[in-house]
């Protein structure tokens, strides 16, 4: 059986969410005051109604007790996220996800019932801040301490040499290291230093940031440099 899964408030934040989820294959419940979000995301989502998450016979008609998990996402008013996980903790919703827009809002969610806090616009400057600044990455994880696992597309220097060449072999643990390599519908998980680094690839790297950003910035100049080595000699041989 699908888990159950209620999300409450359809601003930005909560309708990505519930699609998000919806597109995992989880039954979704979508809940917003405003008739107009409700409309837009209920093609979406399994389920979508107009209600006040504030009003305790309003979340039990919609049977938000038989849901396994409930995510408050409303951003536009902190007692209304507050009236909101009271009610639900009121009606034995088992598992209580609320976002909170500082530290204060959270520990009051957690104080009154939230079994998890969620910061949307702070873990989004921690995964989008790397994505912005290093080269060609499209994903990023943080782990702390300066560390984090990256998703890039393999850089065009690295196309027909090894892990190890590219100091990606198991011997850099300490710096950064491959976990596995997307290679079209093939996953190769835990790759050999040996491997060889084909076009296709998508890398996922663990490590140290600032070695990771230094190493895709000297594959970008090292392809730079070679390019032009190439383009110098046929211009020579043109002569």
């Amino acid at each position: 059986m699908k888990k159950q899964v209620a999300v409450i408030g359809l601003g930005r934040f909560g309708s990505h969410l519930a699609i998000a989820l919806s597109e995992a294959r989880y039954e979704v419940l979508a809940i917003d005051r405003n008739a107009e979000l409700v409309e837009t995301i209920a093609p979406n989502v399994t389920r979508a109604y107009k209600a006040d998450s504030t009003n305790e016979s309003s979340l039990r008609k919609l049977g938000i007790d038989n849901f396994d998990v409930a995510i408050v996402a409303v951003g536009t008013s902190i007692q209304d996220s507050v009236l909101t996980t009271i009610l639900l903790k009121k009606l034995g919703v088992p598992y209580i996800v609320a976002r909170a827009d500082n530290e204060l809002h959270g520990e009051i969610l957690k104080s009154i019932g939230a079994h998890k806090i969620i910061f949307p616009e702070r873990d989004t400057a921690l995964r989008t801040g790397p994505v912005m600044t290093m080269k060609g990455v499209n994903d990023y994880i943080p782990l702390g301490d300066g560390s984090g696992i990256i998703k890039v597309k393999a850089p065009s220097f690295f196309v027909g040499k090894t892990l190890a060449d590219v100091g990606l072999g198991t011997k850099e643990k300490s710096n950064a290291v491959v976990l596995m390599i997307q290679r079209g519908k093939e996953g190769l998980i835990n790759p050999a230093q040996e491997e060889v680094i084909s076009h296709i690839d998508v890398l996922i790297i663990a490590g140290n940031n600032t070695y990771i950003d230094k190493l895709l910035e000297n594959a970008e100049k090292a392809q730079e440099t070679e390019e032009k080595k190439r383009n110098g000699s046929r211009e020579n041989n043109l002569k």
